[in-house]
């Protein structure tokens, strides 16, 4: 089996300087846990998962206790608070191999793209466990 068979086409991204704000909204909204920043042309430059916006929001947020420099780190870009230079899959790769790099990097997704860098999916180790059964 290999990556194409079971990734995700469907990829949400954000732009480099996307707001956290943003980001979090997104989270919010939708059940996966990890979006893909790009550039315009859709070419990978990071990874966001929902525990790196939950590290960088402050738990003051929304209570009474709440300050402005609370609120001011909402305005943080992408590009400070993603992975950069993540490690990626390609199509063609064999899902075993996915799982390896899975196990040994202690990452939860793979952004696929194609030999420029190009997103063209995502896979997680969920979706090789589904595979699976």
């Amino acid at each position: 089996m290999i990556v194409e068979e079971i990734m995700v086409k469907r990829v949400v991204t954000v732009e480099m300087d996307d707001s956290l704000r943003c980001i979090r909204d997104i989270f919010e909204k939708v059940r996966f846990h990890h979006i893909l920043v790009v550039t315009r042309n859709k070419l990978l430059r990071g990874v966001i998962s929902d525990r790196d916006v939950l590290k960088h929001l402050s738990p003051f947020l929304g209570t009474p206790s709440e300050q402005s420099r609370d609120t001011t780190v909402l305005r943080k870009p992408a590009h400070q608070i993603m992975t950069r230079k993540p490690i990626t899959a390609t199509l063609q790769m064999p899902v075993t191999d996915a799982a390896h790099i899975f196990v040994h990097d202690k990452i939860s997704c793979l952004p696929v793209t194609d030999a420029e860098g190009h997103v063209l999916g995502i896979i997680t180790w969920r979706d090789i466990l589904r595979a699976c059964l």
